[in-house]
């Protein structure tokens, strides 16, 4: 199988102007040959040919941190506080549990959306309510496998009950709720890692390398030590990112001092000090942390998920990111869930991490320039899926995962500087046509693996069969928020000597 790209422009993102010349690139396979006049030399009688037409040939965009099994949950929650928004998002109930048939369509749906905006590849940290099971993990990597994504997938799951990972609510909350909360999860340690067994024997490598595994702990403060050691070991093992939630929101902050088997430590300090901290980590969202920790995570290697709409929508603050760039650390850029991004588009995300930051400081010379937002899109992404050797940049020998981009088209004209156009002027409506693996999978009008119209109206169904279930979900979290908004009401107050929230003037 052979696709011969005639007339493109080639991404580069060293250019200083322009958007390059024209030049073919052929894919044989599920990798890129050859670029220039090789391809054309060395293109197959029965390559399929794709015009050009001048077009500019990118990288396929990596969603460097994702959540599927809430892609139906689009526009159901206002903007929450973290804390507050997972009481409602997925409260561990019976209630709740999914069908394969329904984890399979509802991790479909954001793929679709994906992949027609030119996102070949998605670091999935899934959660599942109640907890996972073999068939629920076959629906979902059955599902990124049908569609034709590149998908790298960990399940992400607490070990330990919600007051040990939560501080005040001991006190805040009645004797008898006080007593429920106290339980930890009865699906545990050993059961979590015989799920992740199956997914790991059953799924890794899978697709030529398409499908993989990933491990998530969520957040360190959410499982023992022992278990968080168990999956640096199955990391380590099969050479897997490890997906881990630090500092994501102040209250998270206070935790250290509140905690006893913190003892004051950061969770970045805590997980160093647990000798946990390495270059296969992703360390997602990493706001409140102070010089040290991000000294820490430079020195591990470790990279950093960046989600600055997440952020925004649920108010946890703004990551200081030239702090991390000035360090060179490592970062990507992702959607986070689709019900905290409200849309799975990385297009946005690069364009609001080309934003945000503009007001951190004042001096203009530090704020992101595109070519560094491009750079954590692309390369940063790469290199947090553990593929940077692979993925990334358009190179002979790269695997083929590409998104062909419309220049004739109202974000690019008139074609001022390719790279700006990009991040602050695209919103994925030019995208003309989605590659992965060497495979067209978006030909610019509809998806060419599944049937889009069919799978948007078994979701329509589906879902509102399930309204009752999130009714009856919604008012078991009711009962919680008084005692929730307390606690956050006295995380907001604590003064930690830093502050990540813009234009509050408190600590």
């Amino acid at each position: 199988m052979a696709t011969l790209f005639r007339n493109v422009r080639v991404f580069d993102n060293t250019l200083t102007e322009g958007a390059g010349n024209e030049t073919d690139v052929l894919v044989e396979g599920n990798r890129i040959k050859a670029i220039g006049t090789e391809a054309t030399r060395l293109a197959p009688a029965d390559a399929d040919i794709v015009e050009g037409n001048g077009d500019l040939l990118i990288p396929g965009l990596i969603n460097g941190h994702f959540h599927s099994p809430v892609n139906h949950m689009k526009g159901m929650l206002p903007s929450l506080p973290l804390e507050i928004f997972m009481l409602y998002e997925s409260p561990d109930i019976e209630v709740l549990r999914p069908s394969p048939r329904e984890a399979y369509v509802r991790t479909i749906l954001a793929a679709m959306e994906m992949l027609r905006n030119g996102t070949t590849a998605v670091q999935d940290d899934a959660f599942f309510v109640p907890y996972p099971t073999p068939e629920i993990i076959d629906a979902v990597m059955q599902a990124y496998r049908d569609v034709g994504i590149r998908a790298t997938v960990a399940l992400d799951q607490p070990e330990l009950a919600e007051l040990d990972k939560l501080p005040f609510l001991a006190d805040l909350l009645p004797q008898d709720m006080r007593a429920e909360l106290s339980v930890p999860p009865a699906f545990g340690r050993e059961a979590l890692l015989g799920c992740y067994r199956h997914l790991i024997e059953t799924w890794h490598g899978q697709d030529d390398g398409r499908l993989s595994a990933a491990v998530s702990c969520s957040a360190p403060q959410r499982i023992s030590p022992d278990y968080m050691g168990e999956l640096d070991q199955l990391s380590r093992t099969h050479d897997l990112p490890f997906y881990v939630h630090m500092l994501e929101t102040k209250l998270q902050r206070v935790l250290a001092d509140e905690q006893p088997r913190f003892k004051g430590r950061s969770l970045v300090r805590y997980t160093a000090d647990l000798g946990l901290l390495s270059e296969r980590m992703n360390v997602i969202h990493a706001i409140w942390m102070d010089d040290a920790d991000y000294d820490l995570i430079a020195e591990a290697g470790t990279s950093v998920a960046h989600n600055p709409i997440s952020n925004l929508r649920l108010g946890s603050g703004v990551m200081p990111f030239r702090r991390l760039r000035d360090r060179g650390i490592n970062i990507c850029l992702g959607t986070d869930e689709a019900i905290a991004d409200d849309a799975v588009n990385m297009w946005s995300v690069a364009k609001l991490a080309g934003l945000i930051h503009n007001i951190g400081g004042p001096d203009y010379d530090r704020w992101p320039a595109a070519t560094e937002v491009l750079d954590c899109l692309f390369n940063g992404g790469a290199r947090a899926m553990r593929r940077g050797a692979e993925l990334g940049s358009i190179e002979p020998g790269k695997l083929a995962d590409l998104a062909l981009v419309k220049l004739d088209s109202l974000a690019f004209t008139p074609l001022n500087d390719i790279k700006r156009q990009l991040v602050y002027c695209e919103s994925g409506s030019s995208v003309r046509l989605t590659m992965v693996a060497g495979r067209i999978v978006f030909d610019g009008d509809r998806l060419t693996q599944v049937d889009e119209a069919a799978l948007r109206a078994e979701a329509r169904d589906i879902f509102q069969s399930r309204r009752g279930s999130l009714e009856a979900a919604r008012r078991e979290a009711d009962r919680w928020l008084p005692y929730y908004r307390q606690m956050i009401d006295k995380a907001a107050a604590r003064n930690i000597g830093m502050n990540r929230w813009l234009g509050y003037a408190g600590q």
